[in-house]
């Protein structure tokens, strides 16, 4: 396992993109890429990467821009999924993979999901953990009231508690494993305390006009959103490799209806319940790992 960066491009210029790469380059078995969710990071993979890399897999991991170690923008309209599209194919090219699996969480879903709707897309499998392509308004309204927060705590301890109730929905962590959760979510501060590795105006990048019109306009181009639900259904149309979801039984976020709407519109999906977790499952458990490994490899 080593930590690299590459240089990523907006109009305001390059900004550094953090990523964890683990094993090596087989000559037989696509790249993984494990892609985090809207305020989360890299390391939320470490399991996952660890198994998956024994079995001879080539990961790479990355932080998405705002978020853990890779750098922040300056302008928070950069904030997008245009923006973080480029920066994922700026990732497998610096890969040289010419076929990847895709794992995503959350937003990583979508940006995979994005990015396998392309003509000639080097996606060969997608994994789309606890997110489809309608996003219930209800579900990101419980996801707002965190998101727009910059969390200050005096002591890990502090953190640990915080991020333990937030992200209940993530299954039964252990406290050990809640412990390195917290770890690798914040940082300390030049006064003591310690706040979120997670830049804060990543959900404050729009108006509600122009998210509205974005969202007819440049679906690709939306983050998002807390006053209607997110429909990417002509963008799952798209999608023609082999998709596996993971469904947090307790979600609310990918629903039952959505995950039925989407089995009847494309031939090649699997589902794996989780039955613990709501949104998002935190994918620790060895039995997880075991089924994610075995369907890449179908």
């Amino acid at each position: 396992m080593k930590t690299n960066y590459f240089l990523g491009a907006s109009t305001d210029g390059f900004h550094r993109i953090v990523y964890t790469e683990w094993g090596q380059p087989s000559p037989t078995k696509p790249a993984v890429f494990c892609v985090h969710g809207l305020l989360r990071n890299r390391h939320d993979f470490d399991a996952l990467a660890t198994f998956l890399s024994q079995q001879g897999r080539h990961l790479f991991c990355p932080d998405i821009a705002g978020r853990g170690d890779s750098d922040w923008f300056k302008n928070p309209q950069h904030y997008n999924f245009e923006q973080y599209i480029a920066d994922m194919t700026a990732l497998i090219a610096r890969s040289a993979a010419t076929a990847v699996d895709w794992i995503g969480t959350s937003m990583g879903g979508l940006i995979g999901m994005m990015i396998a709707a392309m003509p000639n897309s080097p996606i060969r499998r997608l994994v789309l953990n606890d997110v489809g392509p309608q996003v219930p308004l209800h579900g990101l309204r419980r996801l707002s009231k965190y998101a727009d927060t910059r969390v200050v705590f005096s002591s890990k301890e502090e953190a640990r508690q915080y991020y333990q109730k937030i992200y209940a929905d993530f299954g039964n962590l252990s406290e050990s494993q809640w412990m390195d959760f917290t770890e690798h979510s914040i940082k300390l501060q030049s006064d003591g305390k310690y706040t979120a590795k997670c830049d804060p105006n990543i959900t404050h990048t729009k108006t509600t006009t122009q998210f509205m019109w974005e969202l007819v306009q440049h679906p690709h181009k939306t983050l998002e959103g807390i006053f209607f639900d997110i429909d990417l259904w002509h963008i799952w149309q798209q999608v023609t490799c082999p998709v596996l979801i993971i469904h947090g039984r307790h979600s609310d976020i990918l629903l039952p209806e959505h995950i039925a709407k989407m089995q009847k519109t494309h031939p090649q999906m699997d589902l794996l319940q989780i039955e613990n977790a709501g949104h998002a499952p935190a994918l620790l458990e060895l039995a997880e790992h075991e089924k994610i490994k075995n369907w890449l490899q179908a």
